[in-house]
């Protein structure tokens, strides 16, 4: 009965170790040394926030592509894009639908613990998002009419504090607003500059605490819906085929799992090139609508998708080769050093740093260009060669050159509407 009780009590011992090394529950257990979530399975966790250019990641889940590539992929939906920020650093999420420019924000202490490491992979989209402002500028100033902001907002103050909002500081959203304030000849230090979620923009805008917003869609489009705001301007009208959304990574996934991370993309450029067929866009619409995903109408989701666009007071557009892109032949994912290169330029334009930082080191480092010319020639797709060369902003037409950032940044503030 000793040895019985022996052996059952060892066997037991046994089991207990192996359980609390991975969670009862087969969970993941944190790594104190590495900062990172090592999974007892291979289960992939890629987070997105509630917005139409995350449509990729969403339906590369819906159309079964990430298994048909062999990864087991979780897709999970974050309540800001501070959220995706801390779980990307953290391991919590692999990887994430977001903002081109945060890994950069990051890195250089803006956004971010200055030195933080997150990768980007690939770019998820062009274009889609837009300045939304209250309807009580509609007749004031008119779409893409960046000339009478100014006036606009001069009045305004007489009146009360004007605030803008956007999504997270360095990102996307928040140059786009930066730079049309810049075009506008408003200065940014005479406005009050908030952070909202994106999925809080238009309730936040209905109970009057901004004037105007930064954001991607749908959220402009539903400004519209409810009558509260009118499309004052969209971003590809800033800069057409801007980079928007990156499919960003944790440093260890990229350099531990590298082989998943290219059956990710791979089934991210899928998904890629099936939205780009503007047949399957209606499709997209229904399922990137519903409550566990974006949760607005699938009908404004849509329209915008299509380029169709209800601007609000009583103004319509129609945008024929430049409305939301996700993949233009891989001319859309390909990430380009240049690009992120000039968001850097614009922290120093505007004040975000004080001194311009050594803008390639960081670049390479944070842009895992290689990976992705390695996924996209196997499977043909046709890597772009204009990475750093001078691009032209369609706002201004200003060219910012990355070989000579300072020389671009003096053209553009010296233009103005």
């Amino acid at each position: 009965m000793k040895r019985r009780t022996f052996i059952h009590r060892a066997i037991a011992a046994s089991s207990l170790v192996g359980l609390t090394s991975v969670g009862f529950n087969g969970c993941a257990k944190k790594s104190a040394a590495e900062g990172t979530t090592s999974m007892t399975n291979n289960k992939i966790k890629i987070g997105f926030i509630p917005l139409t250019d995350c449509a990729s990641v969403v339906m590369a889940h819906e159309l079964g592509l990430y298994k048909k590539h062999g990864v087991d992929v979780e897709v999970s939906k974050e309540a800001s894009w501070a959220t995706i920020r801390d779980k990307v650093l953290s391991g919590d999420l692999q990887g994430a639908h977001c903002l081109f420019g945060m890994p950069f924000s990051v890195y250089t202490g803006v956004g971010g613990q200055a030195g933080s490491e997150m990768h980007i992979a690939m770019v998820l989209n062009n274009n889609g998002q837009a300045i939304t402002l209250s309807k009580d500028f509609c007749g004031q100033v008119g779409f893409r009419d960046v000339s009478k902001v100014k006036a606009a907002v001069e009045a305004l103050k007489q009146k009360k504090e004007v605030t803008f909002a956007m999504t997270f500081p360095g990102g996307t959203h928040d140059l786009w607003l930066r730079y049309w304030l810049g075009a506008a000849g408003v200065d940014q230090k005479s406005v009050k500059i908030i952070t909202i979620p994106p999925p809080q923009m238009v309730a936040n805008m209905k109970v009057g605490n901004m004037d105007g917003y930064s954001v991607g869609e749908p959220w402009n489009g539903v400004a519209v819906q409810q009558a509260i705001g009118t499309t004052h301007i969209s971003s590809q009208d800033i800069w057409k085929h801007h980079p928007e959304k990156a499919l960003v990574v944790n440093k260890q996934f990229s350099t531990t799992r590298r082989d998943e991370l290219k059956a990710v993309m791979k089934a991210i450029l899928e998904a890629s090139q099936w939205l780009d067929d503007l047949n399957n866009r209606k499709q997209a619409a229904a399922v990137i609508g519903k409550p566990s995903y974006v949760n607005a109408p699938p009908e404004v989701i849509e329209a915008r998708l299509l380029g169709e666009y209800d601007l609000g007071c009583d103004l319509k557009h129609k945008y024929t080769d430049d409305y939301m892109m996700f993949h233009r032949s891989g001319a859309t994912n390909f990430p380009r050093k240049s690009h992120g290169i000039w968001f850097m330029a614009q922290y120093v334009r505007f004040g975000y740093l004080p001194s311009a930082p050594n803008y390639k080191e960081v670049a390479d480092k944070i842009m895992l260009q290689d990976l992705y010319r390695e996924v996209a020639t196997g499977m043909n797709i046709a890597v772009p060669d204009d990475d750093m060369k001078p691009f032209t902003l369609d706002l201004d037409k200003v060219t910012f050159d990355p070989a000579n950032p300072a020389a671009s940044l003096d053209a553009a503030a010296k233009t103005k509407a």
